[in-house]
């Protein structure tokens, strides 16, 4: 227990100081107005509460990731006490503070906007395809996982095929998503959302305080050693940082940070809303490693039910944990998660479409048209995924590895813009580098990637790698003496 409080230091102190240093680096402005005031349009563009939004945000970014990730991360050992909090306090929370703050002060452009601002035409166009995908996979992801695990924990249904239950209950949540993509923000997400916040909240610190209560036993760091302890082989790098993504950096969180960036009110805002929203996911995903390694040294799962049963752990851990009533809230509460990142991912990836194709969104017809396009292609994949052996776990892999590439894409645009407003850019080439080196060193590997031997994938991943620190650097710097960007 040990490790794991002094994680919880780690994350809690670190978040105070960093934060901090992150805003007095951005000086925030509240005499400027936002682009939910400038640019008020009753649709996307609406004023809400600084709490709103943050309730909004952490519901948006916390999908099933900083759950069944942990849930699956543990295997490593109780390195993950420590190496999650360090990379949520200086990779991920840095990471949607600045994308967010980005976006503020450019008119609440979406991402793929930033991304040809600051880093040119050519890599837009390859990141516009790669975050559309991205997000289409988010909303797939994040149909099936909830649905899942409402009819086997909630129903107490068979969630293994495509059965009538499965059905319906997709169906429940696709509708939920086409509404909530349609309707202005404040409609559905803006009024609905708190109700889903305290489901949330009441699961998360339900399953932080029954790590104590009921008195988890979980292994110190001095005991197991920072040697690969993982029981099926696989190795911490770049393995760890692909599986747990949400709970440390997660390149989704930007598309959300810059969807919000077009509901606050305040610059001054920026570090509630994005860093400590962040820190907090952090938190949840803490809690669950905690209580997942807890529950395999009790005898209540085994390391195959992490690996290979990551949901099924989670009502485990719920029920023994909470009991019949508190274990159904807690499982609620990880759909939630699911649902309300899902609904703002097709959210998202209308907004960007929209701006890509230069598409009138103030015409409903158009909305309407451009939202069952990506429903339609979304429904294809679900299905497949469903109805395949092998489908989810390719979308899931798939998933994870566009995620993590995305959150590199970022890191590169906070580069460039730090670079030109003379600001410490080693705070986003450090981490950026950091991903750029995981993402590469998996897509080498993997079987869904190029399938070289780890040696190999390590040195071209080096290669790779400091090609594009390079890279970020020498282009920031050139574009130094250019007026047109803030």
């Amino acid at each position: 227990m040990i490790t794991f409080i002094i994680g919880l230091v780690i994350l809690i102190v670190g978040a105070a100081i960093y934060g901090s240093f992150c805003e007095r680096v951005m000086k925030p402005n509240s005499a400027v107005k936002t682009p939910a005031v400038a640019k008020r349009d009753g649709v996307d563009y609406v004023p809400m509460n600084k709490w709103k939004n943050c309730l909004i945000e952490l519901l948006n970014i916390a999908g099933t990731g900083p759950v069944l990730g942990p849930i699956q991360g543990i295997l490593f050992g109780p390195i993950a006490f420590i190496t999650i909090p360090i990379g949520c306090v200086i990779g991920g929370a840095f990471h949607d503070y600045m994308s967010g703050m980005i976006s503020l002060r450019n008119g609440g452009e979406q991402m793929p906007s930033l991304v040809k601002r600051f880093l040119g035409g050519k890599v837009y166009g390859v990141y516009n395809i790669f975050i559309c995908f991205l997000m289409l996979l988010v909303g797939t992801v994040f149909i099936y996982t909830p649905g899942d695990l409402f009819v086997a924990h909630i129903m107490k249904g068979d969630a293994s095929a495509l059965s009538t239950e499965v059905i319906m209950v997709y169906g429940v949540i696709f509708a939920y998503y086409l509404v909530a993509t349609l309707l202005p923000i404040d409609k559905i997400i803006g009024r609905i959302y708190p109700i889903f916040g305290f489901i949330l909240l009441l699961s998360a610190v339900g399953i932080f305080f029954g790590l104590f209560i009921n008195g988890y036993p979980l292994t110190e760091v001095w005991e197991a050693g920072i040697a690969n302890v993982h029981p099926y082989g696989e190795n911490f790098i770049p393995i760890f940082f692909i599986t747990v993504a949400c709970g440390i950096t997660s390149g989704f969180h930007s598309t959300q940070a810059t969807l919000i960036a077009r509901s606050v009110t305040d610059e001054k805002h920026g570090r509630l809303v994005y860093y400590n929203t962040m820190i907090a996911e952090g938190f949840i995903a803490m809690s669950w490693a905690g209580a997942a390694m807890g529950a395999v040294n009790a005898g209540l799962a085994t390391n195959e039910n992490l690996f290979k049963q990551a949901a099924v752990v989670v009502g485990i851990i719920a029920q023994n944990m909470l009991g019949s009533i508190g274990g159904m809230i807690a499982v609620l509460g990880v759909i939630v998660l699911a649902i309300t990142s899902g609904d703002t991912a097709l959210r998202s990836l209308r907004l960007m479409l929209g701006d890509a194709l230069h598409i009138d969104t103030k015409k409903k017809m158009n909305v309407f048209t451009l939202a069952f396009m990506i429903f339609a292609i979304v429904a294809v994949v679900l299905y497949y995924a469903k109805t395949d052996k092998s489908g989810f776990m390719m979308l899931w892999r798939y998933f994870s590895w566009a995620n993590e590439t995305i959150a590199v894409f970022a890191f590169a645009m906070i580069a460039v813009y730090m670079i030109r407003n003379n600001m410490p850019y080693i705070m986003a080439v450090v981490p950026g580098t950091f991903y750029m080196y995981m993402v590469s060193t998996y897509i080498l590997h993997a079987p869904i990637g190029f399938g070289l031997s780890y040696t190999i994938s390590y040195i071209l991943a080096a290669v790779f790698t400091a090609l594009y620190a390079v890279s970020i650097v020498k282009f920031g710097q050139s574009l130094k003496s250019s007026r047109n960007l803030r």
